[in-house]
């Protein structure tokens, strides 16, 4: 028989899906028919990864896609298995990585009036009114599957629009009758189907915006989430040279500028304070970036120009949002700066004065800025402080390294500190429901066999991560990676927040935030346990390197290794002590 879920898997390996992140259910036998059929006649279909929790599943397509920039499959069971993803698909959305999500349905008929019909008591407890409205305010799309005689168009159309800026997930779901029915097969011309073409500046508004880099005395540029093009970085690179432009990152999720260049004047995260760079910026240029600054704590003057570049320049799906600039452009960053770089090539004179003063006076900045890094990591004390962490992962990990990074209240001490140079070489999650790590490595490593994956996660997102799933999984397909633990035994970040709001109150006077993890769990052993990984505690600075430099060695042989490192308490003293980078 040829039925709609032949078709329909059909459709996905002809669109270049190569995995399926399924965690399959009694909606799913048509398809699971369909892939043993497969099997046995040899016919090529994705590889099916099976994933004991959705929200795994989920997370490791997200971290394939952010690697490749391509879609993969995710399929989950009715409404159960679509709120089971829970934060991972916030986490699709907000990231705006292309993922195709496929759920079954309840069925529609009770008393055999097609194949499919309902035969089991769950079919009517998981019926609801409403399936897709659960993805609705997360997905770019969401569509039925009624029958086989359209679903590779509704496939194409699907993943057409995942894969057009912004990108982000896709919804369509199918009940049994639905998609056990026979169909005629159909064959689709895939060149016709593809994503939307990246947006670009109009020449108009490329010379003003080169006239006013010109002329503008201490002009910034502030990214998040520009290195999803790996591209795009070279062209950053050569936009920050020609006109000695310093780069911050704020909140950086990707690989966006080399770390070592002199132009480089770090990061922020939720940094209490003022970032003097940009408080002396005359122009600033937003590239890619949902949250430059945080009005609060840190922001340009407000004098200075600002000129807004994103893919989604007014976030239309965030209600309270808005940073008042002179011109918003939606384009594709990638094209806008080669058009920028293009016109001052080819029709600009630069003062070649000032920007060898601009070039002197950041690059010393730049120096001062890694002077105060080394001091902080080599600081003398017993402590392992997450700085020192974050150093020792640098020596150990090599230009073929990608790191991924959730270690939450101290994100921005890793982004500071790993100092990668690589485009494709660093990720978060770019986005707020935690455990994303776990997953994200799993598809990494899918979609990059080559490279070693270390992830840095704070306790609290190892927990999120459900790491059960992910080292049974990680052992199950060859997707070793190294886990390092930032373990404060509790979760830091409710606390900041706290004191943020109230640092003088009740909760800072009795030091309870009812966010420690005591009494200690040994957590790399659930990783052994469920997966076989080689677990290590380190609770002493001096055992520290040789425990990292031990992991890289296990996971490049095939084994994964969780290294659960104690770094100050979340309520003791010491993590209490805020270590600012220098101006």
């Amino acid at each position: 028989m040829y039925t709609t879920s032949t078709a329909f898997l059909e459709a996905l390996q002809e669109a270049g899906v190569s995995y399926i992140f399924a965690n399959l259910g009694s909606d799913h036998p048509a398809i699971i028919e369909s892939l043993a059929r497969a099997m046995k006649d040899n016919k090529k279909l994705p590889t099916v990864i099976t994933c004991p929790h959705e929200f795994v599943a989920l997370s490791a397509a997200h971290g394939f896609a952010q690697a490749t920039g391509d879609p993969q499959a995710v399929l989950v069971h009715v409404e159960c298995g679509t709120q089971n993803m829970g934060g991972a698909i916030h986490n699709a959305s907000r990231s705006r990585v292309p993922v195709l999500i496929f759920a079954g349905a309840s069925p529609y008929t009770q008393e055999n009036e097609l194949v499919g019909s309902r035969n089991e008591f769950i079919h009517w407890i998981q019926d609801v009114s409403d399936q897709r409205g659960i993805m609705r305010g997360y997905t770019k799309y969401d569509n039925e599957i009624r029958t086989g005689a359209n679903v590779k168009q509704l496939v194409f159309r699907a993943l057409q629009i995942a894969r057009s800026e912004p990108m982000g997930p896709v919804y369509l779901m199918g009940p049994r009758e639905a998609m056990e029915a026979e169909t005629e097969p159909v064959t689709l011309n895939k060149e016709l189907w593809e994503p939307i073409a990246p947006g670009a500046i109009s020449p108009q508004h490329v010379i003003e915006l080169t006239k006013d880099l010109l002329q503008a005395k201490n002009p910034v540029i502030v990214t998040s989430y520009l290195g999803r093009n790996t591209k795009a970085v070279e062209e950053l690179v050569r936009l920050s040279e020609q006109l000695a432009i310093p780069v911050i990152e704020s909140i950086p999720h990707q690989m966006n500028f080399p770390a070592h260049h002199p132009m480089n004047c770090g990061s922020y995260w939720n940094d209490p304070g003022q970032n003097e760079v940009l408080a002396e910026a005359d122009l600033v240029l937003v590239l890619d970036s949902d949250v430059p600054w945080i009005q609060t704590k840190n922001k340009p003057s407000e004098n200075a120009t600002v000129y807004y570049l994103d893919i989604d320049p007014l976030k239309e799906e965030m209600p309270l949002w808005y940073i008042p600039s002179k011109r918003f452009f939606k384009a594709d960053s990638y094209t806008a700066l080669q058009q920028i770089n293009q016109y001052l090539k080819e029709k600009c004179t630069t003062d070649q004065e000032a920007v060898s003063k601009r070039w002197k006076k950041f690059s010393a900045v730049h120096d001062r800025q890694m002077e105060a890094k080394r001091r902080i990591e080599e600081t003398e004390t017993d402590v392992i402080t997450p700085e020192y962490l974050t150093a020792c992962v640098r020596e150990v990990m090599d230009e073929n390294t990608i790191v991924l990074n959730e270690a939450i209240s101290n994100y921005g001490v890793v982004s500071n500190h790993i100092e990668v140079n690589t485009p494709g070489s660093y990720y978060g999650s770019g986005a707020g429901s935690l455990g994303w790590n776990g997953g994200a490595a799993i598809g990494m490593k899918l979609a990059k066999p080559d490279k070693t994956i270390i992830s840095l996660t704070g306790d609290g997102s190892y927990f999120f991560s459900i790491p059960s799933t992910v080292h049974w999984m990680a052992r199950r397909y060859n997707t070793p990676f190294l886990q390092v633990i930032f373990n404060n035994s509790g979760w830091k970040a409710p606390k900041l927040s706290t004191l943020g709001v109230h640092p003088h109150g009740v909760a800072n006077e009795m030091e309870q935030f009812w966010v420690n993890f005591d009494p200690h769990a040994d957590l790399a052993k659930i990783a052994e346990a469920a997966g076989g990984a080689l677990a290590i505690k380190v609770q002493e600075r001096s055992d520290l390197k040789a425990a990292l430099e031990e992991g890289i060695k296990q996971v490049k042989e095939g084994r994964s290794v969780v290294v659960d490192v104690s770094i100050p308490h979340v309520y003791s003293k010491e993590g209490n002590v805020k270590m600012e980078v220098e101006i």
